[in-house]
């Protein structure tokens, strides 16, 4: 992947995270996201963050955020602390940024700051491996066979992704990188996001990419 899955959180990350919620968008560790900043209050989030250590943590927004999205709409407990890897002002009070996922985060609590953006204190989760090595191996494989088959077509054009592909992925990563790729519902994409096992993220997108096949060999 990129160099920047090498340098981690900071040797003093204490667990307060900025918090950038957003309706329909679950990121993941191991992708890369672009994003638009525009809303004064993301803006200012955006300085804070250059400013200091670079991290931001996107969450999503829980059903009926529209009618308090200026205030503090209910957000999901399962986050992604994501590393600003680049930043383009665009002279206007907008910026481009691109925001690399780097770990799997619960909220603990929300912290009262005097901040236009939210900030949480939020605990690490740790992955919990697959139990075997030969399965795990057969399970890589099959998921990248069937990964192949599903692949958007956008995706498959692309030479940078396929040759990604191509890399002798863990199973951990391979599972976030297809999570994120393939077009799921935000609900089931959460769960994947939730799921510290890679056994069972294996099993939930074995299921939809399943589905997904069915249901383009029946247009075919």
């Amino acid at each position: 992947m990129g160099h920047w899955e090498k340098l981690g959180l900071p040797s003093d990350f204490d667990g307060v995270v900025r918090l950038f919620p957003l309706p329909n968008l679950v990121m993941f560790p191991h992708v890369v996201q672009a994003l638009h900043i525009f809303e004064p209050r993301y803006c200012e989030l955006l300085s804070d963050a250059i400013e200091t250590d670079n991290l931001i943590t996107l969450s999503i927004l829980e059903p009926g955020w529209e009618s308090n999205y200026q205030y503090q709409p209910r957000i999901s407990k399962v986050v992604c602390i994501g590393r600003i890897i680049s930043h383009t002002p665009l002279g206007d009070g907008r910026h481009n940024i691109l925001l690399a996922g780097l770990h799997r985060a619960r909220i603990v609590e929300e912290l009262d700051v005097d901040t236009s953006f939210r900030q949480a204190r939020v605990e690490v989760l740790p992955e919990v491996p697959f139990d075997d090595d030969v399965q795990e191996e057969a399970a890589r494989l099959e998921l990248l066979r069937l990964f192949r088959i599903v692949l958007p077509a956008e995706l498959s054009a692309s030479s940078a992704f396929t040759e990604l592909l191509s890399q002798n992925l863990s199973l951990s990563l391979l599972t976030d990188i297809v999570a994120y790729a393939v077009n799921l519902s935000t609900t089931v994409k959460y769960s994947l996001l939730a799921e510290t096992r890679v056994e069972r993220r294996y099993e939930i997108l074995m299921d939809e990419l399943t589905q997904l096949d069915k249901i383009g060999r029946a247009h075919v």
